[in-house]
């Protein structure tokens, strides 16, 4: 029994089009090769800014933006 983590792009082709996750588990046991993709578990904050999250302003900037407004209204 042996186990380890591929990179799914070091697969055939005909097997890379058919998995969805960048990782793969390997699992050998009686000669039989299971593939098991590995979902990332932990969150990416970079896809949980929220309306920030096209990538074209960051929370600082946004935050910079919002304060030299009101220095503008005084």
């Amino acid at each position: 029994m042996t186990e380890m983590v591929l990179d799914v792009q070091k697969l055939p082709e005909t097997i890379f089009s058919r998995i969805t996750t960048e990782k793969v588990s390997v699992f050998e046991k009686n000669g039989t090769i299971t593939l098991t993709p590995i979902f990332n578990e932990k969150p990416q904050f970079n896809h949980l800014i929220g309306m920030f999250s096209d990538g074209k302003i960051s929370v600082d900037g946004f935050l910079k933006e919002k304060q030299q407004e009101k220095e503008l209204e005084i």
